[in-house]
C-alpha cells in the first residue's frame, strides 16, 4: 500500500474506535438513567456514524432548561401524552381546564396548551429516525443561498446574491463561504426544503383523525422551525465543512509533497537573491555542500535604484566564487529584481542562469530559533537568502526546517482544523523524506526528526554523536547513540544512508533485516556487496534476467519483499527525485507588456486547489488554469492532471491588464 493509503486507513480506524468508543459512553450513560432497552441498544450498536448515535442519545441527554422542561415542571407532561397520542379524551379546552393551576403558573387554557404544545414539539424535534430523514432531503433538496451582510465592495462580491445546490457545492467554495460569513461580509442560510420537510414530519407525527389536527399541525411547525431547522440545517453545515476540510488539508498535503520532492539542482555554487525596495536585496552564496561563503545587500530597486553599483558588487561575488546559479525569490520586488539579474547575467563570462523560487516561509525561518541556532551571527534579514539559494539546491533539506503550513501550497489552510491540518502534514513530510532517504553524516536534526522512529531528542543525539565522534561508518552504530534502542532502529535504519561507509548496503532502502537474504542473492549470482561500488553494470545485468518467483523460493522470502530489493541493488545510493522535471532555468526575462492571447509558453505549477492550477509563466503574477482548461477530457479532481513543481506548456487565453490577472490553458496545446 502507498503511504496515502495507509494513512487513509489510518484515519478511518481512528474514526471506528472513537465512533466504539462514544456507543459505550451514550449506552451506559442511558442504562444509568435506567431507560435503556434491547432494542435502542441494538439501534445504538449498528450505527455507522458519530451523528447517528448522538440523535439517538438526544432524548436521553441531559438539558438545560428548556421551554419543555419548564412545562414539565408545571405538571402539563399528561396533557401533552394524551394529545400527541391522538386517542380522543375530550376537547382540548376542556381538557385544558383540569391543568391551570396558578401556583404552577398555569393560569389559563392558553398557558395550559402552549405548555403541552412545547413538550410535544420537543418530543418531534429529538426523534432520530426524523432527524436522518430531515437531513436527507436537505442533501438532496437543499440550496446555500448567500446575501451580502453589508454594503461595500470585497472578495466576496461574486457571493452576494449566490445560491447553489447543497449536494453540489464543492469544497472551496464552502471554506470561501464560511470565511465571508466569519468576516461579516456574508448571510448564509439554507433554502429549498421547508416544505418538503413538514409534508414528511405531518406525514409522521399525525397517524389518525383526531379533532387535535390543527393543534398537532402548528406544534410540528413551531418544532421544526425553533428546534429542528436550526439544530440540524447546522449539522449539515458542520459537515459540508468537515468535508470540505478534508479535501482542503488533502489537497495541501499532495502540494507540498510534491514541492518537498522537487529535484535538487546538485553540485552547484548558488547565489540566494532575497527582492526588496527600501531595506535592499540580501545576497547570500552557498558552495555545493551548502555551507555558507558570504553575503551582502545591494540595492538595484526603489528608492536607490543604485542598479550600476549592485551590479559591480554582484559580478565581483561571482568572478569569485564561480557562481553559475542564481536563485530568485518570489516576493515583493521579484518583477524588478529579475528583470535587473536578466541583464546582469549577460556581462558574465562563464555559462549563468538563474531561477525564481517561492519563498514561501523563509521570513518566517529567518526568525526561528532554528535559523538562529544554525546562523547565530548572520542577520536574521541575510538569513531568508540562505534559505532562497538552499531552496533550489536541495528543496527537501530546506523546506522541512519551515512549518509545513507556511511553504505556500494550499488553499484556506489558515480556515481548516488546525489539529487534523498540522497531523496530516507531518505525515506528508514524513513520507517525502523517508521516499527520499537521509545521508546520516550530514543531515541536520531538522531532516532527521522527520524520520519514521526518530524523535526530536535523538535527531538532536544523532548529530552529537557524530560531532564527538566523526562520521558514523555502519547503521548499526546507530544503537551507540543515546535514547535510540533496538525498536527504533528496526522503525528507522532503512531510511538513513551511509554513503562511502563500511558496507554498500547501507547507501539503499534495503534493511539490516534483509541483509542476509541479500547477500545470499547477490553470492547465488556470483557476486559480493562490494560489486555494488565497483562494478555497477555487471549487478544490474545479472539482477535483470532472474527469475524472481524461483529465486523468492529457494531464498524463503517474499516474492515482493525480493522484487523490491532486485529494484534497490539496481540503484544503490539514487535520488529518487532525480527522475523528476528540473526547475526551469532563465536567462532572459518576459514582460506583463509581451503577453499576447494566443502564446503558448512553458511555466512551473506552483499550486494546485480545486478550481484549476495557478502557473509561473516567468510574469510577476502566476496565471490560472481554470480546472475546464486543463485538459480536453472531463477534469473531476485537478490533481489528476498536475501536480505542484511540473513543467507544463500552457496557451493564453485572457488578459486582464487593470487586474494584472493571466488566465492560460492547457487544452490542445500541441495543435
Amino acid at each position: 500500500m502507498s503511504d496515502e493509503q495507509l494513512r487513509d486507513m489510518f484515519e478511518r480506524l481512528t474514526y471506528l474506535r472513537n465512533l466504539e468508543k462514544r456507543k459505550e459512553e451514550v449506552i451506559r450513560l442511558i442504562d444509568e438513567q435506567g431507560k435503556l432497552t434491547d432494542e435502542l441498544k441494538a439501534d445504538i450498536e449498528k450505527s455507522e456514524t458519530m451523528t447517528e448515535v448522538e440523535d439517538l442519545y438526544r432524548p436521553y441527554k441531559q438539558k438545560k432548561r428548556t421551554r419543555a422542561t419548564i412545562a414539565k415542571e408545571k405538571g402539563l407532561e399528561p396533557f401533552a401524552l394524551i394529545i400527541y397520542a391522538q386517542e380522543y379524551k375530550g376537547a382540548i379546552d376542556h381538557m385544558a381546564e383540569e391543568y391551570i393551576d396558578a401556583e404552577k403558573g398555569v393560569e389559563t387554557i392558553e398557558d395550559a396548551k402552549q405548555g403541552a404544545s412545547d413538550i410535544i414539539a420537543e418530543m418531534i424535534s429529538d426523534v432520530a429516525e426524523y432527524r436522518k430523514k430531515i437531513r436527507n432531503i436537505i442533501y438532496r433538496m437543499g440550496l446555500i443561498k448567500t446575501t451580502a451582510a453589508k454594503d461595500e465592495k470585497s472578495v466576496y462580491d461574486m457571493y452576494y446574491d449566490y445560491q447553489e445546490a447543497v449536494s453540489k457545492i464543492p469544497s472551496h467554495r464552502i471554506l470561501a463561504i464560511n470565511r465571508g460569513e466569519k468576516e461579516e461580509f456574508l448571510k448564509v442560510k439554507i433554502e429549498g426544503t421547508d416544505e418538503e420537510i413538514l409534508k414528511y414530519l405531518n406525514g409522521q407525527v399525525i397517524i389518525k383523525e383526531s379533532p387535535y389536527e390543527d393543534f398537532l399541525l402548528e406544534t410540528i411547525e413551531d418544532s421544526y422551525k425553533r428546534l429542528i431547522k436550526p439544530s440540524v440545517e447546522n449539522e449539515v453545515r458542520n459537515e459540508l465543512t468537515e468535508k470540505a476540510d478534508e479535501q482542503a488539508i488533502k489537497v495541501f498535503g499532495q502540494n507540498a509533497k510534491k514541492l518537498l520532492l522537487q529535484p535538487p539542482l546538485k553540485d552547484l555554487v548558488v547565489m540566494g537573491f532575497d527582492p526588496a525596495y527600501r531595506t535592499g536585496c540580501k545576497i547570500a552564496v552557498i558552495d555545493e555542500t551548502g555551507k555558507l561563503l558570504d553575503t551582502t545587500t545591494v540595492y538595484p530597486t526603489e528608492p536607490q535604484n543604485d542598479v550600476e553599483g549592485a551590479k559591480k558588487v554582484l559580478l565581483g561575488l561571482i568572478d569569485k566564487y564561480n557562481i553559475n546559479m542564481i536563485s530568485i525569490g518570489n516576493g515583493t520586488a521579484s518583477r524588478e529584481s529579475e528583470m535587473f539579474v536578466s541583464e546582469m547575467i549577460k556581462e558574465v563570462k562563464h555559462p549563468i542562469h538563474y531561477a525564481i523560487v517561492s519563498e514561501a516561509g523563509a521570513s518566517v525561518y529567518s526568525a526561528s530559533k532554528l535559523a538562529t541556532q544554525e546562523y547565530p551571527d548572520i542577520n536574521v534579514s541575510l538569513r531568508g537568502a540562505i534559505s532562497i539559494a538552499r531552496r533550489l539546491q536541495d528543496p527537501l533539506a530546506e523546506l522541512v526546517k519551515i512549518d509545513p503550513k507556511s511553504i505556500g501550497v494550499g488553499q484556506y489552510q489558515h480556515d481548516v482544523n488546525q489539529t487534523h491540518l498540522e497531523e496530516s502534514l507531518t505525515g506528508v513530510v514524513e513520507d517525502a523524506v523517508n521516499s527520499v532517504g537521509v545521508d546520516l553524516n550530514i543531515a541536520t536534526p531538522s531532516l532527521l526528526k522527520y524520520v519514521s522512529g526518530i524523535s526530536n531528542t535523538v535527531a538532536n543525539n544523532i548529530v552529537k554523536y557524530r560531532d564527538e565522534k566523526g562520521k558514523i561508518r555502519n547503521r548499526k552504530e546507530l544503537l551507540k547513540v543515546s535514547k535510540l534502542g533496538p525498536a527504533a532502529f528496526t522503525q528507522c535504519a532503512g531510511f538513513l544512508r551511509i554513503s562511502d561507509g563500511d558496507n554498500p548496503l547501507d547507501n539503499t532502502s534495503v534493511h539490516p533485516e534483509s541483509y542476509e537474504v541479500t547477500t545470499k542473492l547477490l553470492e547465488l549470482l556470483d557476486l559480493s556487496t562490494n560489486d555494488l561500488k565497483d562494478n555497477l553494470a555487471l549487478v544490474k545485468e545479472k539482477l535483470a534476467s532472474v527469475n524472481t518467483k524461483e529465486l523468492s523460493e529457494k531464498l524463503e522470502v517474499g516474492e515482493p519483499t525480493l522484487v523490491d530489493i532486485i529494484k534497490e541493488l539496481q540503484k544503490p545510493g539514487r535520488d529518487p527525485r532525480e527522475d523528476l522535471p528540473k526547475p526551469i532555468l532563465r536567462s532572459d526575462v518576459l514582460k506583463f507588456e509581451d503577453l499576447k492571447e494566443g502564446m503558448i509558453l512553458t511555466g512551473t505549477v506552483r499550486n494546485v486547489i480545486d478550481f484549476g492550477a495557478f502557473v509561473d509563466i516567468g510574469v510577476k503574477h502566476d496565471g490560472l488554469v481554470h480546472i475546464s482548461e486543463l485538459s480536453d477530457k472531463y477534469v473531476k479532481n485537478p490533481l489528476d492532471i498536475v501536480s505542484v513543481g511540473d513543467i507544463v506548456k500552457v496557451r493564453v487565453i485572457k488578459i486582464d491588464n487593470e487586474k494584472m490577472k493571466v488566465s492560460l490553458s492547457m487544452k490542445n496545446i500541441n495543435e
